[in-house]
């Protein structure tokens, strides 16, 4: 009796816990302090572009745009991805350049107009 009632147990455990199979980069949430490609930056960037505009946080005309400069800064907490978009069709001037930052390890960590 006491091995049935061990096995229901283990059984409904696994058949309650969360199933996790995202490889490396699906998603674009990295674990561990692996350095990722500019390539894997680009996607990723891309990506957190098409949330926003679905977000409605950025107008529709920026689904076209395309990265224009991807480069490696020193941040607050050491190296940071740092993308930048252009959009000289964007209504508001000062908002014309997106910035997205993101950790060295690919995560996402902010956007703005800024750069900052």
């Amino acid at each position: 009796m006491k091995k049935f009632i061990i096995t229901i147990g283990l059984m409904s455990t696994l058949a309650f816990a969360p199933q996790v199979h995202a490889s490396e980069g699906s998603g674009c949430h990295f674990h561990g302090n692996k350095p990722v490609t500019q390539a894997v930056v680009t996607d990723c960037a891309t990506q957190r572009r098409d949330t926003l505009i679905k977000s409605g946080k950025l107008d529709a005309s920026w689904q076209a745009v395309k990265p224009e400069k991807i480069e490696v800064i020193d941040g607050k907490k050491g190296k940071e991805w740092k993308v930048t978009f252009g959009n000289p069709a964007a209504a508001d001037k000062t908002k014309r350049a997106l910035f997205m930052f993101f950790a060295e390890s690919g995560n996402f960590m902010a956007a703005n107009f800024t750069g900052n």
